[in-house]
């Protein structure tokens, strides 16, 4: 589901399950993922991609449907366990958003510390407010802790589509590309970060982050 290469001392995760949406193995996967980077010193920063059309799709409802009340409840908490490793991870990791990022796939980008999207193709959205689904507290909090009071207002209420270049304006990422060029791009972001101490990384995060880790740590559902 997650396949994992290096270009120089940057760990490049794959996401690779068609739409990249979030069930209990695919959280599996990027617990083991993220396992091996922190077990590798020679890692450096990551950067974080999809395939094709899709980013991440967010949550694997179909799944959840299937698998039941108490599966649901996992992947739900899961995820949330996710975005507080990703905001607090020891080294740099850069989103390469090749495709669509919707719903708990936009938070994902959001819990790395940089994103690159394409400049073409591939939304960036918080539908939520148009399935109606409310933001549980620690999934508000990291978008509100990542995006200005204005961006953060206007993506969850209004279930916007924001493509590339829009994306940039807003604040939400942080470059906007070519399809041939969005991991390149993001891998370069990532080695301008990394080489710092990874305790220290991991503190200071911590303590910007604190009100969303500590709102994720409830690990509330829906």
């Amino acid at each position: 589901m997650i396949e994992a290469g290096k270009i120089d001392d940057v760990v490049v995760l794959t996401m690779k399950a068609e739409e990249n949406r979030f069930n209990l193995p695919m959280l599996d996967a990027f617990k083991a993922s993220l396992d091996d980077v922190e077990a590798d010193e020679t890692a450096l920063a990551v950067a974080l991609t999809g395939e094709g059309k899709f980013f991440s799709n967010g949550l694997d409802l179909e799944w959840m449907m299937e698998a039941g009340e108490e599966s649901t409840k996992l992947v739900v908490e899961g995820l949330q366990a996710l975005y507080m490793r990703l905001l607090t991870f020891p080294v740099p990791v850069v989103a390469a958003v090749n495709g669509h990022a919707f719903a708990g796939g936009a938070m994902l980008a959001l819990a790395c510390d940089e994103r690159v999207m394409r400049e073409d193709r591939g939304y960036f959205c918080l539908p939520e407010v148009d399935i109606n689904i409310p933001f549980v507290s620690g999934m508000s909090k990291l978008i509100q802790a990542k995006l200005t009071p204005a961006a953060a207002h206007k993506a969850m209420l209004s279930g916007h589509r924001v493509g590339g270049p829009e994306a940039v304006e807003w604040g939400i990422a942080d470059e906007a590309t070519s399809e041939d060029q969005v991991l390149a791009a993001a891998i370069e972001r990532a080695k301008a970060l990394s080489g710092k101490s990874r305790p220290v990384v991991s503190a200071i995060k911590n303590v910007m982050y604190q009100d969303a880790i500590e709102a994720l740590a409830k690990l509330e559902t829906f």
